[in-house]
């Protein structure tokens, strides 16, 4: 199998790290973006396997990078976590409606994180 890559596209230190460390245990190459103005290109560039993408961004909110890569044929398919603070009902259903394949609230568990991933991956 060949190694499974990830985008990371979150701005938090602690929380890129938490989930590099997570993730590259398990086997996974961790790629990493925190601008939302160019986290577009940063996927097309890369071409992950999945996204994690953080909603609140410098430049750019997550919730419209989401619309974007589900508005291209490239990114369509390609599984998105979407990672949020504020865990209120109609932060998910906007997640939800914009296509995210599933929706995350910090703090996670590390457990969480990994089984999720993996779940999306599968």
């Amino acid at each position: 199998m060949s190694e499974k890559r990830v985008l990371l596209i979150e701005d938090e230190p602690n929380i890129i790290e938490a989930i590099r460390f997570i993730l590259s245990r398990d086997g996974w190459r961790v790629d990493t973006h925190s601008d939302g103005q160019t986290a577009i290109d940063a996927v097309k560039k890369r071409a992950p396997d999945l996204i994690i993408l953080d909603v609140m961004l410098p430049n750019r909110s997550g919730y419209d990078i989401l619309h974007d890569l589900r508005d291209n044929s490239d990114t369509r398919s390609v599984p998105v976590l979407m990672l949020t603070a504020r865990g209120q009902n109609k932060d998910r259903e906007l997640a939800e409606r914009l296509g995210a394949s599933r929706f995350m609230t910090k703090p996670f568990s590390n457990g969480e994180i990994l089984s999720t991933v993996r779940e999306l991956a599968g």
